[in-house]
């Protein structure tokens, strides 16, 4: 085992997650002085508003709030914050605090729909509205179109979505469809607002920010045939009832698009993404000594096709370079769970599948994959990080590799081999981080 290596992968997460600061980049955004405020490029004079709303929704709802709360001083503000509960502090300036669950929505979704479009009616046109926008905001926020859609109806197609090997992008064009706070609906109740303006930080591809927590302020480049034609991955059949009822009927309503009228005073800017996420990896990589490359190829890739393509090209580049080489990569593998998955996530997958693969071909390398909010799957890890012994300690300690990924049960195998990786809820959410280290 190259336990210089293990470190090494170790601290280039870790410094990559220091860098990518997600209130820093919510205040660069925002600016105010004795006459106007400016939110991105679009500015407004402070005389034509009497209140600030800010809705901040998703992992990173925390530090984008006071950020934006910190850059706002002196205007009259008013919000909600909707966050996991172990980043929540104890109080927030102005703010209602709400428990956020994920990744299923509960009866707290529900109380923050709720909560969320009861402020938005109360808008005005002398009222600015700020949307904070990052990944996790589709289980936490939630309100069902339909009254015959239940809470029960929500949590099993969300367990549906999740274990159907669907991508991101592609789940949450089915999730706006059914819900009456996504995919431009919160822009429309807050039509009557001077200006809208939404944050976002990126747990999605980079073409896609219309699903950045399904896209709750800004106009959706999503279809309902576009819907119809992704049920069957899901595995339709065995969808609740009132659901699949809604999704087949001849009235199921269009999200609002581009031209519908609550956008002609709506704006958005993504502040964060897999492109800030990866520039910082490199910078840590060459900090480390290595020589870094980035390969994005296999995003939303099956697990065991993204894990061969990024072994093989580490192997090239170490081949070539003949110097100690770090290949990252950004984004999110698909790993299509069957009914009854054990703990684990989709990085302690990757990692372990990676780690019978190396053992396979006697490859001397170690692969970091990790998500950037901490939470790997039904997990507590943020993922794992794994090397060519990892399968022959795992026996030692009489745990089956092949086993553990049959059953998508990786997590207590790589914590018996401490392989596992902790970082705890970081307040952040881009994508996953996959780091392939190999020595020359």
């Amino acid at each position: 085992m190259s336990e210089p290596l293990r470190r090494a992968a170790q601290r280039i997460f870790l410094k990559t997650l220091q860098q990518v600061d997600v209130a820093q980049a919510v205040r660069s955004r925002i600016l105010l002085d004795a006459t106007q405020m400016r939110l991105g490029d679009v500015a407004i004079a402070r005389h034509a508003v009497d209140r600030i709303v800010l809705i901040a929704m998703g992992k990173a709802a925390v530090p984008m709030y006071q950020a934006a709360a910190e850059a706002l001083q002196g205007l009259h503000l008013s919000g909600v914050v909707v966050a996991p509960a172990e980043t929540l502090p104890a109080t927030v300036p102005g703010a209602l605090l709400l428990r956020g669950d994920h990744p299923m929505p509960t009866a707290s979704s529900l109380e923050a729909a709720k909560v969320i479009l009861g402020m938005l009616c109360d808008v005005t046109p002398r009222t600015a509205v700020l949307f904070l926008v990052s990944g996790g905001a589709s289980a936490m926020v939630e309100q069902p179109l339909s009254h015959t859609v239940s809470l029960g109806n929500l949590r099993d197609f969300s367990q549906a979505l999740v274990g159907s090997g669907l991508g991101i992008t592609a789940m949450n064009t089915l999730r706006k469809h059914l819900s009456a706070v996504k995919g431009g609906r919160l822009a429309v109740a807050s039509a009557a607002a001077a200006l809208q303006f939404t944050l976002l930080l990126s747990d999605v591809p980079l073409a896609s920010p219309d699903a950045i927590g399904s896209g709750p302020s800004l106009p959706d480049s999503t279809t309902v045939a576009d819907c119809r034609a992704l049920l069957r991955p899901v595995n339709a059949p065995s969808l609740p009832a009132p659901i699949l009822t809604w999704f087949q009927s001849p009235l199921l309503p269009e999200t609002p698009k581009p031209n519908h009228p609550a956008f002609s005073r709506a704006h958005w800017e993504v502040v964060l993404s897999s492109e800030h996420l990866v520039s910082a990896a490199r910078e840590a990589a060459q900090a480390e000594g290595f020589y870094a490359a980035v390969d994005l190829s296999c995003d939303e890739w099956d697990y065991r096709a993204a894990a061969r393509h990024l072994l093989s090209q580490a192997h090239e580049l170490a081949r070539r370079e003949r110097r100690p080489i770090c290949l990252i990569s950004a984004g999110e593998v698909s790993v299509n769970l069957d009914e009854t998955p054990g703990t684990g996530g989709r990085n302690q997958h990757f990692a372990l599948w990676c780690a019978q693969s190396l053992a396979a071909t006697k490859r001397a390398m170690t692969v970091l994959s990790a998500g950037t909010d901490g939470v790997d799957g039904n997990s507590t890890a943020a993922g794992a990080v794994c090397d060519e012994t990892t399968t022959e300690r795992a026996s030692a300690a009489c745990h089956s590799v092949p086993e553990a990924l049959l059953r998508f049960n990786t997590s207590p195998l790589l914590q018996a081999v401490g392989d596992v990786l902790y970082t705890g809820p970081t307040g952040n959410n881009l994508r996953d981080l996959r780091l392939v280290l190999v020595e020359p």
